[in-house]
């Protein structure tokens, strides 16, 4: 019955003064909301990049120079390491080497704009092999056709372009058969991609200029290396033995005994799917961590304003001393007052999360173009109830345990 009196009592407490109520509890209410946006954000974009890397199939391969990258500082290097060349392509290619292999193209990333009369626009350049967006994406040409192997051999100067690309050069006009500019050379537009939106995380077709590797090396970049090589298993079971067939072989070109001396890195869609899930599992880790900051400043409020209570219910206290109350009783009433505006701020903290997580799955879907998954962690909850309970607790029982100390006396002199 003690138990439940005090609840009452929290309550009609609560009621009477809503204002202070609410602003007490305001630092939980962002704390928890905050948490599970930001779980909700996390394991929609490990569902979305995992569903991308999946989509490629367990058959295909990446071959990229320099050592393995230990973080993101290091992606970046690689663009500018010659390990991989037309010597290591020819030797991949060969079925002594790697008879697992059904096909191989290499690509170079250029970071150029294109321009059309007086139109300038940055777009995302790819030299690479055109066919490659059907057989990774199955995204096939609106307009034209892909150029060819031979167009590759002979250095044409041929570019496929998306949708964003051909609006903001040519507007309504026609551009297949059109040149564009890129650096000082002209392309010819062979191909126009239909409006896809996000291929990936990382590539949007309609911002895609797509030309022959070997014309972005010679005319473009000036440089006799690849970037990355891109590799095709003839099935998903021959994947692990094509892996260490391409590394013996790069090993045995390049003259490497110790696999640590390795100035390549050989990736499979397993070995990305595992690296996204670590590094997207960190990510919600770290920025949870930061959000859960703002808990321990909802709780020192809710501290502050206990002792406030502590000190306007003096009298209050000395009286139900004076009427026979423990020490216990006491500290159990304000307690229950403090764990009450917790799990308080705690429902409230939830039900906004989970409606800011579902805005922010259907705002990312419109403006990314994309199917953003709306997930909702129940491990998320279970911890926004549990912490705000617990910063109750702990943040109320200094308070509490102040007010069961008071005199009766001293109290009932209080004014």
């Amino acid at each position: 019955m003690r138990i439940r009196y005090a609840f009452k009592n929290v309550l009609i407490g609560i009621k009477t003064n809503k204002s202070r109520s609410f602003l007490t509890v305001l630092g939980i209410v962002i704390g928890i909301t905050s948490i599970i946006l930001i779980m909700s954000i996390g394991q929609g974009a490990k569902s979305l990049i995992l569903k991308e890397v999946e989509g490629l199939g367990g058959n295909f391969v990446q071959v990229s120079p320099g050592k393995q990258p230990q973080g993101p500082q290091d992606m970046g290097g690689s663009l500018f390491i010659d390990s991989l060349k037309e010597r290591e392509i020819n030797a991949l290619k060969n079925k002594n080497n790697v008879p697992d292999l059904a096909d191989i193209t290499p690509a170079v990333i250029v970071s150029e704009s294109v321009s059309y009369g007086g139109e300038i626009y940055r777009p995302t350049i790819f030299g690479w092999s055109a066919s490659w967006l059907s057989k990774l994406y199955n995204v096939y040409p609106e307009k034209g056709q892909y150029f060819t192997e031979d167009d590759i051999k002979g250095h044409a100067a041929v570019a496929v372009i998306g949708q964003k690309v051909k609006e903001e050069l040519f507007g309504t006009s026609e551009a297949l058969g059109e040149k564009i500019k890129i650096k000082d050379k002209y392309f010819r537009v062979v191909a126009i991609l239909p409006s896809k939106g996000q291929l990936s995380s990382f590539i949007d077709v309609d911002k895609f200029v797509v030309i022959p590797y070997t014309t972005a090396q010679k005319y473009i970049l000036g440089i006799d290396y690849y970037q990355e090589v891109y590799i095709m298993a003839t099935n998903e079971a021959a994947v692990p033995g094509m892996v260490e067939d391409i590394k013996l072989t790069l090993r045995d070109l390049h003259n490497i005994e110790d696999p640590k001396d390795d100035d390549f890195y050989v990736t499979t869609s397993e070995d990305m799917i595992e690296t996204i899930s670590l590094i997207t599992g960190i990510l919600t880790v770290l920025l949870t961590s930061i959000a859960a900051i703002s808990l321990i400043v909802g709780g020192v409020g809710i501290m502050n304003i206990m002792l406030v209570a502590v000190t306007e219910k003096t009298r209050e206290i000395g009286l139900r001393k004076a009427l026979g109350a423990k020490k216990r009783d006491i500290l159990i009433h304000f307690l229950i007052e403090s764990i009450v505006l917790t799990a308080l701020g705690g429902i409230i903290g939830i039900i906004l999360g989970i409606s800011f997580s579902y805005l922010a799955s259907l705002v990312l879907s419109q403006q990314l173009n994309i199917v953003w998954e709306f997930k909702i962690s129940l491990p998320a909850i279970f911890l926004g109830i549990g912490v705000a309970s617990f910063v109750g607790l702990v943040f109320g029982i200094y308070p509490a345990k102040k007010a069961s100390l008071k005199s009766p006396i001293e109290a009932l002199r209080y004014e």
